[in-house]
């Protein structure tokens, strides 16, 4: 998968216009980033605790060989990679309003208003 797909995957959103539930979008824009990373984060401890757990009662490998490992430029460049598709869902909520602010200065409805448009033209 080239770094465009990949990036494009990771910001996929669903269809309308984005709810907002706090008074200030600034404060509403922090918790959505906040909660996609603690959400990352959360799912991703729980899968590297699991490994860990295997791998040591297995005989596999002690944790402290985790600690000292070092990756090869190939490994490296995979780590980036899904570092690049990590910030991309993480801060999709900056690049939809953006999208949104683009959409509307060209014109583009939301969903939602064209909606409102065609009951307004059958009443």
């Amino acid at each position: 998968m080239s770094l465009s797909e990949a990036l494009a995957r990771a910001s996929n959103k669903p269809a309308g216009k984005r709810p907002y539930f706090l008074d200030d979008r600034e404060v509403e824009r922090v918790l959505a980033i906040t909660m996609a990373v603690a959400q990352e984060l959360a799912v991703a401890r729980e899968r590297v605790d699991t490994l860990e757990r295997l791998l040591e009662a297995k005989g596999v490998v002690a944790r402290d060989e985790i600690e000292r490992f070092q990756p090869t430029a190939d490994q490296a460049a995979e780590r980036g990679l899904w570092m690049q598709e990590y910030l991309t869902r993480v801060l999709r909520i900056v690049q939809q309003e953006a999208e949104a602010i683009d959409a509307n200065a060209a014109g583009d409805l939301y969903s939602e208003e064209v909606a409102v448009e065609v009951s307004r033209v059958e009443a």
